[in-house]
């Protein structure tokens, strides 16, 4: 999956969005997304990376616990037919929930 149809997949589920932070100073109220590919775990044959295999992580911030939309971004990876582990963290000094959708494309 290149990055433009990354960045039309995030744009699909509704909210802003962006690499890996905002500008500081220019980061929306949440609920936003950011995305970032955080390594590549390419396959090799003679030699050279015969096909790349990047990991790609979606980072879902709430204020609150939201249920609703992680269904709507769950919605838009399956219609990509995209596999991902989902986790989530209560991030206490900026009071807001991460929810991790990390998976490989």
């Amino acid at each position: 999956m290149s990055h433009e149809e990354v960045m039309k997949m995030a744009g699909e589920m509704g909210l802003p969005f962006a690499y890996d932070h905002f500008v500081e100073g220019e980061a929306p109220e949440p609920p936003f997304l950011v995305f970032l590919y955080p390594k590549a775990d390419n396959f090799a044959a003679d030699g050279i990376a015969y096909f790349k295999i990047n990991q790609l992580d979606i980072e879902l911030y709430t204020d609150l616990k939201n249920p609703e939309l992680e269904e709507t971004i769950e919605a838009v990876l399956l219609k990509y037919g995209i596999f991902y582990g989902k986790t989530e963290t209560w991030i206490e000094s900026e009071k807001l929930y991460e929810v991790l959708y990390e998976m490989e494309v």
